[in-house]
């Protein structure tokens, strides 16, 4: 053990791991990769077009094939994705029914 450097039990490996290595330890474990329907990486803000008809449960309406959902926000699931349209709101689609713009 270096005496310069700060170490800390990570209860999860059981290991004395340094106190900066398990910090960025913990943040990759927190970052999910979000993909389209065509492969492509989604971020926060990213616009995207609908590959399929939907029909949104509970609003009484369908979302057309080609439709841009703008500045998305990625919910922590791999799978969804949280977004806004401007007759629906608290919109979830799944990330394998839309490609980015």
């Amino acid at each position: 053990m270096n005496g310069d450097e700060e170490y800390v039990y990570d209860e999860e490996s059981g290991e004395w791991v340094a106190a900066s290595e398990l910090v960025r330890l913990r943040e990759a474990a927190s970052h999910v990769d979000v993909r389209d329907a065509a492969g492509n990486l989604l971020a926060d803000g990213d616009s995207v077009v609908l590959v399929k008809d939907l029909a949104v449960k509970g609003a009484g309406r369908t979302l057309k094939v080609g439709t841009v959902i703008k500045s998305i926000r990625l919910t922590g699931d791999p799978q969804e994705i949280d977004c806004r349209h401007e007759s629906i709101r608290g919109l979830v689609l799944r990330a394998e029914f839309v490609r980015k713009r």
